[in-house]
């Protein structure tokens, strides 16, 4: 097995959306994505509650890309314009495939606010080809206990596979384009060669705890950073110095031209003005502010 080299360390700093505060490892400054990756966003953790709730995203539209959340703690609704009404929980996944073009709203359930609790997550955007842009909108919702897992030998590495393949085991998602998907915990003294696919870009993000990657480079990441990988070996080394959780994230690079606006991902501006066009004209579908 050969290591792969590290491309960029990144810190993963505040950024303000509207009210929200929330951590912004890509893009940055120095990283515009990491293709086929456009965007993670690291929100809270906040302390919810009636008299604070900040993450109240009401109804809003997207097209041209997955936008997929990892719930680490608490309880969100999800609602869209195609009906879809689910409770995500603390480790579970919603993976929506905007296409064309979805309407959704996310927010803490009223069960929760009311008896107050911490809500933290990952908001990541996966965009899609040019040749799928314009498929047709699908929600997915997995649930934490239904995730295959794999564990190191000495079982204190467990790997939740989400999407995507490791070792021979599947994740429960399905998607349109090679994606892996993984969340990583660890406890202390932990070890793992994870297994990389030299046709994929990769990046690890640590959401909690200290880990010791590929042992001979000698890096240490701390908790809200960020590694991208070099496409030049097979594999990466973790070693966990204290319990740890770790979002892992693998794609074959898309190669084409990106132009985002607001909620869309397209190729063109021009596709970025038929999108505002179509949700203007309620092409999108409706989805109600309840």
């Amino acid at each position: 097995m050969k290591l792969s080299t590290i491309k960029h360390i990144g810190k993963s700093h505040f950024v303000n959306m509207g009210p929200i505060k929330l951590r912004q490892p890509v893009p940055t400054l120095d990283i515009d994505g990491i293709d086929p990756f456009v965007l993670l966003h690291h929100y809270g953790p906040y302390e919810i509650s009636e008299r604070n709730n900040p993450f109240d995203l009401g109804p809003h539209p997207h097209r041209g890309f997955e936008p997929i959340t990892f719930l680490i703690q608490g309880e969100q609704l999800h609602r869209d314009s195609l009906g879809n009404k689910s409770v995500v929980k603390a480790g579970d996944v919603q993976w929506t495939t905007a296409g064309r073009g979805i309407i959704h709203a996310e927010a803490p359930t009223k069960a929760f606010v009311q008896k107050g609790g911490i809500l933290e997550g990952i908001q990541l955007w996966l965009n899609l080809p040019a040749a799928k842009k314009m498929i047709s909108p699908n929600y997915q919702h997995a649930k934490n206990d239904d995730f295959n897992v794999i564990s190191s030998q000495d079982d204190k590495v467990h790997i939740q596979i989400i999407a995507g393949e490791l070792k021979g085991v599947y994740g429960r998602i399905a998607t349109q384009t090679p994606v892996n998907a993984y969340m990583i915990d660890a406890v202390e003294g932990g070890t793992y060669n994870m297994s990389l696919e030299e046709s994929h870009q990769s990046m690890v993000y640590l959401l909690k705890g200290d880990v010791l990657i590929n042992k001979y480079e000698n890096l240490e990441l701390n908790k809200n950073q960020l590694i991208q990988f070099n496409q030049d070996g097979d594999c990466f080394s973790i070693k966990a110095n204290k319990t740890s959780k770790l979002l892992f994230l693998s794609g074959v690079p898309l190669k084409e031209n990106v132009t985002t606006y607001g909620p869309y991902v397209m190729n063109t501006q021009t596709e970025i003005m038929e999108a505002m066009r179509d949700y203007q004209m309620g092409k999108m579908g409706f989805l109600p502010v309840s």
